[in-house]
């Protein structure tokens, strides 16, 4: 059976922020976050960057292999950016997304610690593990989950996209179930909403878009300091279409001219 992404998506600057260097995207074929990297440069840029040659680069997956290598094409990309202007040398975004693969899973590709949640059946499940100094703190038993969200040193992420060849992101295989819903969001929601507060939402709320707004919402009402993005695709029987896509956050400000996908 094809399966297709019914999907909603929010995104806020947050009280704090002057700029948002969260950027995403859904589409009936898939959808993406990325969260250009606190404290570097044009944090916007790549992040927006990245997205848009994601989407760019056309609606068809093929396997996780094809999938890696669109982006490391993506990831080069940031870096002919640096090159043509050494100015934004050092900026690196996360990046989480999920696409159709042609024989019907789910790919998940991430790096960083923007993350997928899947809620299966009622029950809500971590599909990414962070990236993080504080991650790898929590793996060794030395911080527990609930400290770790407020741990000093959480915003330390020990991978991204930053135009290098040495960049790495994960990409694995889901086999979807109509009624499964995604959850990607930036450390901005994260970093402030236990997983238990966003399964209840997720539950809760029907609509795509309302569930997006509503997790958005909750995390700035918990004291998000860092801008805040959302992303709650559903998945629905029916075969994906080429275009339709919508843009968030830094993906509306910047590189609009690629806002078309090819039919891949």
């Amino acid at each position: 059976m094809a399966h297709s992404i019914r999907a909603g998506v929010s995104s806020d600057i947050g009280p704090f922020r002057d700029v948002n260097q969260d950027a995403a995207f859904i589409a009936s074929w898939g959808a993406g976050v990325a969260d250009g990297v606190g404290g570097g440069p044009a944090g916007d840029v790549a992040s927006a960057a990245l997205v848009h040659r994601l989407v760019a680069g056309g609606w068809r997956a093929g396997d996780a292999a094809e999938l890696t290598t669109r982006l490391r094409v993506a990831n080069w990309d940031l870096g002919a950016h640096v090159r043509r202007d050494p100015s934004l040398a050092g900026m690196a975004t996360t990046f989480t997304g999920i696409w159709f693969g042609d024989d019907g899973t789910v790919l998940l590709a991430h790096t960083g610690d923007s993350r997928g949640y899947l809620l299966r059946s009622g029950r809500l499940l971590r599909q990414t593990r962070d990236d993080s100094f504080v991650q790898v703190l929590v793996d060794q038993g030395l911080v527990t989950e609930s400290d770790a969200m407020t741990h000093p040193r959480r915003n330390i992420i020990t991978a991204s996209l930053r135009g290098e060849p040495s960049d790495t992101v994960s990409v694995t295989a889901h086999t979807p179930v109509a009624g499964d819903r995604w959850l990607l969001c930036s450390d901005g929601v994260s970093d402030y909403l236990p997983d238990d507060a966003i399964g209840e939402i997720l539950r809760d709320v029907d609509g795509q878009q309302d569930a997006a707004e509503t997790i958005v919402a909750a995390a700035l009402q918990a004291g998000s300091r860092d801008n805040v993005t959302a992303v709650v695709a559903d998945v629905a029987a029916g075969v994906p279409s080429a275009g339709g896509v919508v843009f968030a956050g830094a993906a509306t400000e910047r590189f609009s001219e690629d806002v078309q996908p090819i039919a891949g």
